[in-house]
């Protein structure tokens, strides 16, 4: 609540164009409600999963070179090499339609304008880390601790990727030495047809010996417009 107060007061209650990125999504300085989750499918297609795995393990030069067709995040396109009857992959697909965005905390996220003309989304509790990156309007990057992250082409989600359809844009920033690779991936977007918005955040670190040093990831979801702000704290009765 003291985080959230200190917010309140940094607030300004001036009117100000935001970045078109963030158009739709955010209104200075107003704290929006939000939420950290996992998308969840029901637990009978854990079953499919097990098969399809199993088959993987025994043929995985075909079933890499296979997912190279797939769709982010989607489900393969059906073969017979996948393990599953043609019945099973249409269940599989059915249940996989049926996955929901399960919470598993709330945080608070504010789109306040920074030092050196740049924009934030502060965030509380474990979105914290998207509190770190700065968005250039002029540059059309977003800046962090590891380095410059580039903008990427606009998102265009297909419905049966994990996050169902949504669209928004994508930005990202790569490196590669001596000690290891460096990935960092920050998008921003709105759900199709379902009045959320959404941020994606994830930071990999790989040593040279191939050991993941650092795997984040990160996808909130908040209300658009008014139906998804905070109120300020009120002021405790006096006494």
């Amino acid at each position: 609540m003291k985080f959230l107060s200190f917010l309140f007061l940094l607030a300004s209650p001036l009117a100000a164009d935001v970045p078109k990125v963030f158009e739709g999504l955010f209104e200075k300085d107003v704290a929006v409600r939000a939420n950290i989750g996992i998308v969840v499918p029901p637990p009978e297609i854990e079953k499919y999963i097990a098969k399809v795995e199993a088959s993987a393990r025994k043929n995985a030069e075909w079933f890499a070179e296979y997912s190279k067709s797939a769709k982010p995040g989607a489900p393969l396109p059906y073969h017979e090499n996948l393990g599953l009857t043609k019945e099973e992959y249409d269940d599989y697909l059915a249940l996989w339609a049926k996955r929901e965005f399960k919470a598993t905390s709330e945080v608070m996220l504010m789109l306040r304008e920074t030092f050196g003309k740049t924009w934030t989304i502060t965030a509380t509790g474990d979105a914290g880390v998207i509190s770190t990156l700065r968005y250039d309007p002029e540059k059309d990057v977003v800046r962090s601790p590891s380095g410059e992250l580039k903008r990427l082409e606009d998102i265009k989600a297909d419905p049966s990727s994990i996050l169902g359809a949504w669209s928004g844009r994508e930005w990202r920033f790569e490196e590669e030495t001596g000690l290891g690779k460096t990935k960092e991936n920050f998008a921003v977007g709105q759900m199709d047809g379902k009045g959320f918005g959404i941020v994606v955040y994830r930071a990999q670190e790989i040593s040279s010996e191939g050991s993941r040093l650092l795997d984040k990831s990160l996808v909130i979801r908040f209300a658009l417009g008014k139906a998804g702000h905070m109120q300020p704290p009120t002021a405790p009765a006096p006494r």
